[in-house]
């Protein structure tokens, strides 16, 4: 027993070497799997770095918004400018209501190419340059153009009568059509303002993602 003694020691003190060191690699494994873990995720500092960048470049295009959006507003807001805006909307009703009237140009175009067909029947009954048969072609030609033309001309006339009528009607409630688009505009300024708030409200929630993303130690 006395002389293996020392040999038993000696595996024992070799087997508690070894466990030593494989205890101390693998301590030295797992903080370097730490360190690289703590390398891939970002710090906190950097955190709040990328989203106040994202921050930053949504700024100008809010700003943008704002600018436009009170634009906007005081575009739609302005009396002045809806009453511009009737004003030229009664400045071509009436023009239009010349146009269409019953001693207007427009009800005259129908009786002016009518005049233009009689006139080319008439000249070709006493023109002797063209062959009977000849003559005859053309008559039929311009016959059919004559019923054409006659069967456009009511239509034209119809639809001139009927427009007049609308225009004067609508010339008969300028102030409440002036109402109506007065009503349009401020429609205009909420759609605006509830775009806006949206816009707002969406900056507000990335701001307080940035504000709460970073916290001192022991907070």
């Amino acid at each position: 027993m006395t002389l293996f003694a020392p040999a038993v020691r000696s595996r024992s003190l070799v087997s508690l070497a070894a466990l030593a060191a494989f205890s101390l690699a693998l301590s030295v494994g797992l903080a370097r799997a730490e360190d690289a873990a703590a390398a891939g995720a970002a710090s906190p500092v950097e955190e709040f770095s990328h989203q106040l960048e994202a921050f930053q470049k949504s700024v100008p295009d809010l700003n943008k918004t704002i600018q436009d959006s009170a634009g906007t507003i005081d575009g739609v807001t302005d009396v002045g400018k809806a009453r511009a805006e009737i004003d030229k909307l009664r400045e071509t009703v009436s023009t239009l209501l010349g146009a269409v009237s019953d001693n207007g140009p427009v009800s005259q175009l129908g009786a002016k190419a009518l005049d233009h067909v009689h006139a080319k029947l008439k000249a070709l009954a006493q023109d002797n340059r063209f062959k009977p048969e000849e003559r005859a072609f053309l008559t039929d030609q311009w016959r059919a153009l004559e019923t054409q033309t006659e069967s456009a001309t009511k239509e034209l006339e119809d639809a001139r009568a009927q427009f007049a009528v609308l225009l004067k009607t609508l010339q008969e409630n300028e102030d409440f059509i002036g109402e109506l688009v007065e009503i349009r505009q401020a429609q205009k300024a909420l759609e605006v303002i509830h775009k806006l708030t949206h816009d707002i409200r969406d900056a507000s929630a990335q701001l307080n993602k940035l504000i709460g993303g970073i916290k001192p130690p022991g907070a």
